[in-house]
């Protein structure tokens, strides 16, 4: 007869819910965090920290759940932070939120606990801890994430409103285990295309790519990596990510993490001896995960993002990668690619002290005003 782990039968009455609110904590919990947050980036603790460490401020205080059971095994983390403001309350959101853009998001927990884990969460939340929070706004969320879909029904039930809207789309192409099967999955024009941009430049030597293996290489990358982006986006009258300090000091201090921890996967490409290209990304078991990239827009006739992502993929299938994750956005791109759309959702769920209800009522309307508003404005110009 199988024997049962002790987590298959848990009891989410037996669980214990307690609040880290002092970051000086979250050094303790790195090992046990990345245990439960398995090869998901975002979701690990050097990605959650080290975030924190850059994107705190005086109206935000760390509110991390841990759930443990009886015997002080931790099973399960919501990785959470608490930001006020007069108009929306206390609002809840994930370590990693805003700006930096981090996906598949979700509560954390032992696989055959899970169930016990959000539970005891959404009960927690609704009764012992009901007068710490506002509003849950959670975002980079897939939509068929289970925890976060759990937590809702079960604050549904405790009389919680939840409201749950698409949001942009993450992308990601299978590998096969041949670059000419991957190859043969594009258009006819694509994979031909594909074919003669690598000929005419990697195999010739006219482009050389060079991939970050040392610390000095991915300082002179994340240099290119930020000039090119930047240079793109002015080009674009686009205002670009690396603007902003915080944004651009967090990837760096990653990057490096990364590199250190063999999970970085970050190249650039050199056309005669001129930055062409750049591509930041990293891996997380059988994935490959594209974050960011730019290219010298001067350089366009060369295909700088086409010539990177085909060097990338191919390198990707012939390391061993089973999927290429281009993350979120829906840009056309992805698709010729072959990359399907993995939908994200934006979940809300909103307190029941009557401020709380009344704060996002009035959120609500002012927003679906402003949506209709927009729709209107369109139409009127498209007429």
């Amino acid at each position: 007869m199988e024997t049962m782990s002790p987590t298959n039968c848990v009891d989410a009455t037996s669980l214990a819910v307690t609040a880290v609110r002092d970051e000086a904590q979250l050094p303790g919990l790195a090992g046990q965090w990345t245990a439960l947050a398995g090869d998901v980036v975002f979701r690990r603790a050097d990605w959650a920290h080290t975030w924190w460490r850059h994107y705190r401020d005086s109206r935000s205080r760390l509110w991390t759940l841990l759930v443990h059971d009886e015997q002080g095994e931790l099973l399960g983390i919501a990785p959470w932070y608490v930001t006020h403001s007069p108009r929306r309350g206390r609002v809840v959101r994930f370590l990693g939120s805003g700006e930096v853009c981090s996906d598949y998001l979700t509560i954390l927990a032992h696989e055959e606990a899970a169930e016990a884990v959000v539970t005891r969460l959404a009960d927690w939340l609704a009764t012992e801890a009901a007068r710490e929070w506002d509003l849950l706004d959670l975002t980079g969320v897939e939509a068929c994430d289970s925890a976060v879909g759990q937590l809702g029904q079960r604050l549904t039930a405790h009389g919680h409103l939840v409201d749950s809207q698409p949001d942009m789309s993450c992308w990601r192409s299978e590998l096969p285990g041949d670059w000419d099967q991957f190859l043969s999955t594009l258009s006819t024009s694509r994979r031909q295309r594909t074919r003669a941009l690598l000929r005419r430049s990697i195999d010739t030597g006219r482009v050389v790519v060079h991939w970050v293996t040392s610390d000095s290489e991915l300082e002179r990358a994340f240099a290119i990596l930020v000039e090119l982006h930047q240079k793109r986006r002015r080009s674009l009258s686009q205002e670009g990510c690396f603007a902003s300090a915080r944004f651009t000091e967090f990837h760096r201090e990653m990057a490096a993490a990364l590199l250190a921890a063999g999970r970085l996967r970050m190249l650039w490409t050199e056309w005669e001896g001129r930055p062409l290209s750049a591509d930041y990304s990293f891996v997380g078991g059988d994935t490959v995960y594209y974050y960011q990239g730019g290219f010298e827009p001067e350089l366009a006739d060369e295909r700088p993002g086409w010539l990177s992502f085909a060097v990338s993929l191919k390198s990707a299938i012939e390391e061993g990668y089973r999927a290429y994750d281009f993350l979120r956005g829906d840009e056309s791109y992805k698709a010729s690619w072959r990359a399907v759309a993995r939908p994200l959702v934006r979940v809300r769920i909103v307190g029941r002290q009557k401020s709380a209800v009344l704060r996002y009522s009035t959120w609500r309307a002012c927003a679906d005003v402003r949506h209709w508003a927009r729709q209107l404005l369109s139409r009127v110009k498209g007429s």
